[in-house]
């Protein structure tokens, strides 16, 4: 089997991050670019809230071209998949093989994103699978993950957490039966820097809002830099 050109579903988040730095450090996988969902009502990606400028920000640091799937507010489930339909008729006319998830052990997700790329010739790629995310969360810190809590669930997590750095402290202070990568939704990240970003992302922490149920830190970006990592 030749090597396998790949998509990397981006949430803009830590598992997303470290999933393409698992991916870049394999021979047999070259990532062609980012796909993402777009909330195009507040041009936020879903969830995580992180702004567009932002997202392509990330994607200009790590070098790869962005896929935007544009989707209204509120989105059905029907539109979600048309959108998403399109967006995998268009990855597999450009001869993507692959699309890379970094979901870590939640089996309904991975049997719904395995379920919308059956019948398709994308193949899914789950690099991070089945990890211990006590032992995963302190790699992706010590492996250079920089990244700050953009949204918590106030029924698992207190609020107080939002707009905390991803960091060692984070990770000490949390309750004992939240997991440290946040993958039954306890919280979600926005990746400033790591080990394949050529530069960090400048932004800093902004309002704080309870909204929709759940506790949203804005993150700011401090310039708007343009510059692309072939620059350098």
């Amino acid at each position: 089997m030749g090597v396998k050109k790949i998509l990397v579903s981006w949430s803009s988040g830590k598992d997303s991050a470290w999933t393409l730095h698992a991916l870049r450090a394999d021979p047999s996988c070259r990532v062609v670019g980012l796909l993402t969902t777009v909330n195009v009502r507040h041009e936020r990606v879903a969830m995580h809230s992180v702004r567009r400028s932002i997202l392509e920000a990330q994607a200009r640091s790590v070098g790869l071209d962005l896929q935007i799937v544009p989707l209204p507010w509120p989105c059905a489930n029907e539109v979600y998949e048309s959108a998403m339909s399109e967006a995998i008729r268009s990855a597999v006319s450009r001869g993507i093989t692959h699309v890379a998830f970094g979901d870590l052990f939640l089996r309904e997700i991975r049997a719904y994103r395995e379920q919308q790329l059956a019948s398709t010739p994308l193949r899914p790629l789950f690099p991070l699978w089945d990890l211990p995310t006590h032992s995963l969360a302190r790699a992706m810190i010590d492996g250079g993950i920089r990244a700050v809590v953009t949204c918590v669930d106030p029924r698992q997590l207190p609020p107080a957490f939002a707009g905390r750095p991803f960091d060692p402290s984070f990770l000490d202070d949390l309750p004992p039966e939240v997991d440290p990568c946040g993958e039954n939704g306890e919280f979600h990240t926005c990746v400033l820097d790591g080990p394949d970003f050529c530069r960090p992302i400048p932004a800093r922490v902004g309002t704080i809002v309870e909204r929709d149920g759940f506790v949203f830190a804005d993150v700011v970006p401090e310039t708007e830099e343009n510059e692309s990592c072939a620059s350098k």
